[in-house]
């Protein structure tokens, strides 16, 4: 069985992205698929006394409607690299392994100037999983020029291109995947369960649903049997 995952690049996913892919052999960056706005393509939350807050990446959309993941700009007229950094910094410098991480910070927000939302998601998610030593390969879809419908036909394609025959998918595609597609090409299709055990964390009351900092941050080396289920 050669395991696979296909997910659309999201900005410093929290830790059921992490989990899903430390579960494949091959991970696939669904880029070429429609940016949607208010959504996890340029945006997610960090815990603060006050609350969760959201951190948001401003992206150019207006008159770009059908743009593509890989496509949509960044727009840098806002100092958004800054203050995101400011405001994780001042809501995690408190946590037990905020000093063995800050380097990832001054790497992403003080080290680089990004246009694309994609190439920034990207290299994230993959300099965070080089960290935990989860190792896969890596594609991005929008370079295996494979088409088809968001039922499954696509997908299947990728699956084929990349010799994989077990396709891991998140719960929410339940909703419109065609399973039938996946029996016919003879793909074993499976959903994640995201089942996790709390951890010591920062302004309770718990929260799973914030950016894989949180367990960087907390867990230090012990960050991985944190998500692994």
């Amino acid at each position: 069985m050669k395991k696979i995952a296909i997910l659309q690049p999201n900005y410093i996913p929290w830790k059921g992205v992490f989990d899903l892919i430390n579960k494949v052999d091959v991970f696939v960056f669904y880029d070429d698929v429609q940016y949607t706005v208010k959504d996890w393509r340029n945006r997610n939350k960090i815990k603060t006394p006050n609350g969760e807050l959201w951190l948001t990446v401003p992206v150019i959309h207006k008159g770009r409607r059908d743009q593509l993941i890989y496509e949509a700009e960044i727009d840098n007229s806002i100092n958004w690299q800054l203050n995101h950094y400011k405001s994780i910094v001042s809501n995690y410098k408190k946590a037990p392994f905020f000093k063995d991480f800050e380097f990832l910070l001054n790497d992403i927000y003080l080290a680089k100037k990004w246009t694309h939302i994609a190439d920034l998601d990207i290299y994230v998610t993959k300099k965070i999983c080089e960290l935990l030593d989860i190792k896969v390969e890596w594609y991005r879809s929008s370079e295996l020029k494979c088409s088809g419908s968001k039922e499954g036909s696509k997908v299947v394609e990728i699956c084929k291109q990349l010799g994989c025959n077990y396709f891991i998918n998140g719960p929410a595609a339940k909703d419109f995947m065609d399973e039938g597609l996946f029996f016919k090409n003879d793909i074993i299709l499976k959903y994640m369960e995201y089942i996790y055990q709390e951890y010591e964390q920062l302004y309770p009351p718990f929260n799973h649903y914030v950016t894989i900092f949180d367990v960087l941050f907390n867990c230090g080396e012990e960050s991985l049997k944190n998500i692994i289920q």
